[in-house]
């Protein structure tokens, strides 16, 4: 057993970097915008119009119809890294396969399987029903077999995980290298604050990298420690770097929800997207902190005022310019609606209405390339 003293030199350990100044705001102030018929960028939203299957959003074409014989599968559909693919549940066998975005060229992965996303370009991690996982290529079932016990997240084309911990009445995050945990004192663990809810929020880049998680300031814990901030952490590093100062900027805040897996890196690895609901608000407007720049920015243009437990999930446009999510506009009586936020402009554009909740959620699934 770790030494208490241990754990608690870890909970302590953590570094900040500072911002180049305040919070930037982009709005410019035009509310939601209608579609035009030449609307970029294109490709294919795949999210739900009813309770039963997946449904395509052609932006081109600006059309939309099901796809037979899928199953709503809520995060647990994944894009590949050309994002010309997408990890599909077969509603009839219950076997995972990947399809192209339009729902054609469909291919069985693994039957046994609760969830099966890219671990690489060519390799997938696949986990069982009964919380086991393991790596193996798309076309061979020769596994590599994962020490996952208590892990919640694997590294994407890397061997570290996101562990949980008991330490007394609470449990403890860690960043741990997945072939070193036999070794205890050598698995090069990291604290990542306490699984508390609303502070749990995470998500790799794309390349495996870096880690963005949220937790409480300074990497505290319990009730008496309110809001949240995003921190990144490398494997291998000492301690994790504290990225944002909202309690300054805006005094305590939630990030996300309850849901763990709600941070969104864009695809280039640059920027990281979340939603930012202070705590004595109702209302959460979208975030952006830029790497490049250490700076983030605020998307006044659009309040989201369904945020409990879960604000609307943010789903990247593939080449990194756009930002899709379904949300009940405050005040409009048509129901769930499709909208775009272009990062550059500021500007919410609404493409398509009547998104169904089939999960408890009116969410987008992914936002791939036609084939």
């Amino acid at each position: 057993m770790r030494l208490l003293i241990f754990i608690i030199v870890l909970s302590l350990s953590y570094t900040t970097t500072a911002q180049d100044g305040t919070i930037l705001q982009n709005c410019p102030g035009v509310g939601l915008q209608p579609r035009s018929a030449d609307f970029e960028p294109t490709g294919i939203i795949l999210t739900y119009f009813d309770r039963d299957s997946l449904w395509v959003y052609n932006i081109a074409r600006n059309s939309r119809y099901p796809l037979p014989d899928t199953a709503p599968c809520g995060a647990n559909c994944h894009l590949s890294y050309d994002a010309r693919w997408i990890t599909y549940l077969d509603a009839n066998t219950r076997i995972i396969g990947k399809m192209r975005l339009d729902g054609t060229q469909r291919t069985p992965l693994a039957s046994n399987a609760s969830e099966v996303s890219w671990w690489s370009p060519e390799r997938l991690l696949i986990w069982t029903p009964t919380y086991d996982a393991y790596i193996r290529d798309e076309t061979s079932d020769e596994r590599q077999p994962l020490d996952v016990q208590g892990v919640i997240s694997v590294q994407p084309g890397g061997l570290w995980g996101v562990l949980l911990e008991q330490q007394a009445d609470t449990f403890g995050r860690y960043l741990v290298n997945l072939e070193m945990r036999d070794l205890d004192w050598l698995d090069g663990r990291v604290f990542l604050g306490a699984e508390l809810t609303l502070q749990n929020a995470m998500d790799w880049s794309p390349d495996g990298e870096q880690l963005a998680f949220i937790a409480a300031p300074g990497l505290g814990s319990g009730a008496n420690v309110p809001g949240a901030e995003v921190y990144l952490v490398r494997p291998g590093d000492a301690a994790p770097t504290q990225i944002t100062d909202f309690t300054s900027d805006y005094g305590p805040v939630r990030i996300n929800g309850h849901s763990p897996s709600e941070l969104r890196w864009s695809p280039d690895g640059t920027r990281i997207a979340f939603w930012v609901t202070p705590l004595d608000a109702a209302e959460s407007r979208l975030h952006i902190f830029d790497l490049n720049t250490n700076q983030t920015t605020v998307y006044c243009d659009f309040t989201a005022t369904e945020s409990d437990p879960n604000p609307p999930r943010l789903i990247w446009s593939p080449d990194g310019t756009h930002i899709s999510f379904g949300a009940n506009v405050p005040g409009d009586a048509r129901g769930y609606l499709l909208l775009v936020l272009d990062t550059a402009s500021g500007v919410f554009t609404e493409l398509s209405t009547g998104i169904y909740p089939a999960m408890g959620r009116a969410d987008v699934v992914a936002w791939g390339l036609a084939p």
